[in-house]
C-alpha cells in the first residue's frame, strides 16, 4: 500500500549528531514538527530553531514553501531566521577585521533567502549596510595599502549582501541618501577597482536608475558616460555587461529632450566602435545577458528616429523645401538659376517635370508627400543621405527610371517613403525593448549612421527587384512585399557587416524568392478542385492522429523548464515527462540544465493524468495573475501554461521556447481528448498533408482530374466472364 500523500520521508541533520530519518506530516503545523525534532535531540526552546534545505541554497522551510519538500530530501536544523539575523546584525559591527569579513560573507550568502532577508530588514539592516558603505569603510582607508585584498573583499561582500536584500523588493529604492549614491558612484569612477566591487556597484546604479525617477536624476549627476566607457575596454564580460546595462538604463529613463544629447555624447566617445571591437568582435562568445543588453541598446538607438518619423513636413517651411530642391539639383545637376531667368510658369513647369522624374506622387508640391506619418520627415532624411553619400547610385536610379516608359518606371520618391515606413516596422522603431529578447544585429554596430546605410542598401535592392519583376505602377505593393521578404530573410542570417548583408541580398534575387516560395507551399491552384479537396478531408484525420502520437512521444521524452524568478542571472530548473503508458506526469527539481537523459528516480513527484481538470494558457495561468506578473513581459506571457487539478491545485510551466510550448499544450490537450490548436499543429498539418497529397497524386501527373466523377457504366448483358471458384 503506497504511503499517504501528505507524509514525506526526509533526513534531518544537526551538527555533531547522526542525521535523523523521520516522516513529516504536511498537515501538522511546522512549529510542531520543529518541536518534535528538537525533543529528539533534547534541545529546549524550540521557538529559536528552524529547518533549512540541506542543499547549497540553505533556504528556510516556511509554511509557504513546505510543500516543495520531496521524499528523500535532506533538511538541516538550525537557528531561526530572526535569531540568525540578530546574530549577523551584531557580528557585522565587530571591531575585528577578520570577524567582520567572515560575518559579511555569511550575510551575503544568507540574504538570498527571502525569509532571512525579511528578518534582517526588520532590524534596519539595510540602513546599517548603507552607513557602512558611506562612512564605516572610511575607518579602513589607512589600512588599504597594507590590506588592500581584505578591504576589497569587505566591500564586495557588503555590496553583495545589499544587492541580494534589495532584490526581494521589500524596501523601496527611493529611501537612499545622496551620500550613498556618491559613494557607489565613486567606486565606478575609480580606474583601478576590485572587479567584484565594480560589478556590484554597477548593478546597484542600474537598479536605482530603473526603479526611481528621482534617483535617476541623482545618479545622472554623479556618473558620466566618459567614466563608464573605460570599463568596456577591459576583458571581464560581466563588467562589460553591467556597464552597458547602466548606459541603457540612463538612456531609457532620460527625458526625451535629453536623449538626443546623450546619443551625441555616446557618438563622441565612440561607444559603438568600442563595443564592436571589445565585445562583438572579441574572442569570447557573447552570453545571453550581454546579447540582451546589446539588443536593448540597439532598440533605444533606433528609437531616437521616432521623433523624425512622427514629424510631418510643413509645406510652407522653406528650409524643408530646400532639401527637396537639393534632391533635384543633385539628380539633374541643375545650376542654381537666378530668380529672374525665365517666366514663373516656365520654371514651375520645369520643376513639375523634374519632380515627376524623381518619383513623387504630388508633382506640383512634393512636400505634401511627407505629411504622412509614419514615416514623416525620416523618409526625406534618408533620401538626402542617399543622394549625398551614395551620389552615383542615386543619380543612376533616378535617371534610369526617368528614361523608362511611365508605367514601368520605379518611382524613387514614393519607393523611399514606403521603404522607410517598412524599415521602421521591421526594426520596431518607437517600441520599448522586450525583457527577454536577445535579437541584436552585429551589422548595426559597424556604422555610425547604420539606419541610413541600411536604407541605402535596401533602396538599391528595391530598384533591382523592380527590374527583375518587370513591374509596372500597378505592381507597386507586390514589389514591396517581395522586398520585405528579401530583407527579412537576409536579416535572419545575422550578417556581421553591412557588406555581408548586401551580399546576402544578392543571393536572394526575385527568382530565388520564387523558388523558396514554391518549395515552402503547395501550388494552391492545382489543389482547389473538388476531388482533391475530398481527398484532403479523407486524409486529414490520419495526419492528425500521427501529429497526436508525435506530441505524446515528445511528452514521454520530457522537457527541462526554468523556474520563475525575478532575477535574470540565477537559473533554477525542473523536469517533467509523461509516463510511457500516458497515465502519469512525473516531475522534479534539477540543480542544473541536464545534458543527457534524466534518470526516472530523480523525478519523485507524480500527477495522474486522470486528475487533470484543465489546461490554461497565458493570462489565465495562476502564476501570471500573481503580483510578479506585472513585471512579466509579453514573451513570458506567451510561453506560460498551467495544469489545473484537484481543488485549486496547479502545476505551472514556462516553456523554454515557442516550439516546446506548442508541443506541451498540444500533448496535454490530446491527453484530455481536446483539440490541438497550436500554430505548430497547423504548420505540421500543412506540411504532412502536402507531402501525403503529392505522394498519392504522383501517378496522376499531367492527367486532368475532372470536377465530377465519371458516370457508372451500364450493367453487362451477362456475367459469363465471372470465374466460378467452385
Amino acid at each position: 500500500m503506497p504511503p499517504p500523500a501528505d507524509i514525506v520521508k526526509v533526513a534531518i541533520e544537526w551538527p555533531g549528531a547522526f542525521p535523523k530519518l523521520m516522516e513529516i506530516d504536511q498537515k501538522k503545523p511546522l512549529s510542531a514538527i520543529i518541536k518534535e525534532v528538537c525533543e529528539g535531540w533534547s534541545l529546549g526552546n524550540h521557538e529559536n530553531f528552524a529547518l533549512q534545505n540541506g542543499d547549497s541554497t540553505n533556504f528556510y522551510i516556511t509554511e509557504k514553501n513546505r510543500n516543495d519538500i520531496k521524499n528523500g530530501s535532506i533538511l538541516r536544523l538550525t537557528t531561526s531566521p530572526s535569531q540568525t539575523a540578530a546574530q549577523l546584525h551584531e557580528r557585522i559591527q565587530s571591531s575585528s577585521m577578520d570577524a567582520k569579513l567572515e560575518a559579511l560573507k555569511d550575510l551575503a550568502n544568507a540574504s538570498r533567502d527571502i525569509t532571512f532577508a525579511q528578518e534582517f530588514i526588520n532590524l534596519d539592516g539595510i540602513s546599517l549596510l548603507t552607513q557602512m558603505v558611506e562612512s564605516g569603510t572610511e575607518r579602513y582607508q589607512k589600512l588599504q595599502k597594507i590590506m588592500k585584498p581584505c578591504f576589497g573583499d569587505l566591500l564586495s561582500f557588503t555590496l553583495t549582501a545589499f544587492v541580494e536584500l534589495m532584490d526581494h523588493g521589500i524596501v523601496s529604492w527611493d529611501t537612499f541618501s545622496v551620500a550613498f549614491i556618491k559613494k557607489i558612484a565613486s567606486y565606478v569612477n575609480k580606474s583601478a577597482m576590485d572587479t567584484a566591487v565594480l560589478q556590484r556597484s554597477l548593478a546597484i546604479l542600474e537598479s536605482m536608475v530603473l526603479n526611481s525617477q528621482d534617483l535617476y536624476q541623482k545618479v545622472a549627476q554623479e556618473i558620466t558616460i566618459g567614466q563608464l566607457i573605460p570599463h568596456l575596454q577591459g576583458t571581464d564580460q560581466d563588467v562589460q555587461t553591467y556597464t552597458i546595462a547602466v548606459i541603457n538604463a540612463l538612456f531609457l529613463k532620460a527625458p526625451e529632450e535629453k536623449r538626443q544629447e546623450m546619443a551625441h555624447i555616446l557618438a563622441q566617445k565612440q561607444l559603438r566602435s568600442i563595443i564592436l571591437s571589445n565585445v562583438i568582435r572579441s574572442n569570447k562568445p557573447i552570453n545571453d545577458e550581454m546579447a540582451h543588453q546589446l539588443y536593448v541598446l540597439q532598440v533605444l538607438t533606433f528609437n531616437l528616429l521616432e521623433d523624425r518619423m512622427m514629424t510631418k513636413m510643413d509645406p510652407q517651411d522653406q528650409a524643408q523645401r530646400d532639401i527637396i530642391f537639393e534632391l533635384r539639383r543633385i539628380a539633374f545637376d541643375v545650376e542654381c538659376e537666378p530668380n529672374n531667368s525665365g517666366s514663373i510658369e516656365k520654371r514651375k513647369s520645369m520643376y513639375t517635370r523634374d519632380y515627376k522624374k524623381l518619383g513623387f506622387i504630388n508633382h506640383v508640391n512634393p512636400a505634401v508627400d511627407f505629411t504622412q506619418i509614419p514615416p514623416g520627415m525620416l523618409a526625406l532624411d534618408n533620401m538626402l543621405y542617399f543622394a549625398r553619400h551614395h551620389q552615383d547610385a542615386y543619380i543612376r536610379i533616378v535617371l534610369e527610371n526617368s528614361s523608362r516608359e511611365d508605367k514601368h518606371e520605379c518611382p524613387f520618391g514614393r519607393s523611399s517613403i514606403e521603404l522607410t515606413k517598412m524599415l521602421c516596422e521591421i526594426l520596431k522603431v518607437g517600441e520599448l525593448p522586450s525583457e527577454n529578447c536577445h535579437d541584436f544585429h552585429p551589422m548595426f554596430f559597424t556604422h555610425d549612421r547604420s539606419f541610413e546605410e541600411f536604407f541605402c542598401i535596401c533602396i538599391q535592392l528595391l530598384n533591382k527587384t523592380w527590374k527583375e519583376m518587370r513591374a509596372t505602377s500597378e505592381d507597386f505593393n507586390k514589389v514591396m512585399q517581395v522586398v520585405r521578404e528579401q530583407i527579412m530573410r537576409a536579416l535572419t542570417l545575422k550578417p556581421n557587416s553591412l557588406d555581408q548583408f548586401k551580399s546576402r541580398l544578392q543571393n536572394l534575387s526575385y527568382t530565388e524568392i520564387l523558388k523558396i516560395r514554391q518549395s515552402e507551399r503547395m501550388n494552391q491552384e492545382d489543389f482547389q478542385s473538388r476531388p482533391i479537396m475530398e481527398l484532403r478531408e479523407k486524409i486529414q484525420p490520419e495526419i492528425m492522429e500521427l501529429i497526436k502520437q508525435q506530441r505524446l512521444n515528445r511528452l514521454c521524452e520530457g522537457t527541462c523548464f526554468r523556474k520563475i524568478s525575478s532575477r535574470r542571472r540565477q537559473d533554477k530548473f525542473w523536469y517533467c515527462r509523461l509516463s510511457p503508458n500516458h497515465k502519469v506526469l512525473h516531475y522534479g527539481d534539477l540543480e542544473e540544465s541536464p545534458q543527457g537523459e534524466v534518470p526516472h528516480d530523480s523525478l519523485q513527484d507524480k500527477l495522474p493524468v486522470a486528475d487533470i481538470k484543465a489546461v490554461v494558457t497565458g493570462k489565465d495561468c495562476p502564476h501570471m495573475k500573481e503580483k510578479g506578473a506585472l513585471k512579466q513581459n509579453k514573451e513570458v506571457l506567451e510561453l506560460a501554461f498551467s495544469v489545473l487539478y484537484e481543488s485549486d491545485e496547479y502545476l505551472n510551466f514556462i516553456a523554454p521556447d515557442k516550439h516546446e510550448y506548442c508541443v506541451w499544450t498540444d500533448g496535454l490537450n490530446a491527453l484530455l481528448g481536446k483539440e490541438m490548436t497550436s500554430d505548430y499543429t497547423k504548420s505540421d498539418m500543412d506540411t504532412l498533408l502536402s507531402m501525403e497529397m503529392k505522394l498519392r497524386l504522383l501517378d496522376l501527373e499531367n492527367i486532368q482530374i475532372p470536377e465530377a466523377p465519371p458516370p457508372i457504366p451500364k450493367e453487362p448483358s451477362n456475367y459469363d466472364f465471372v470465374y466460378d471458384c467452385n
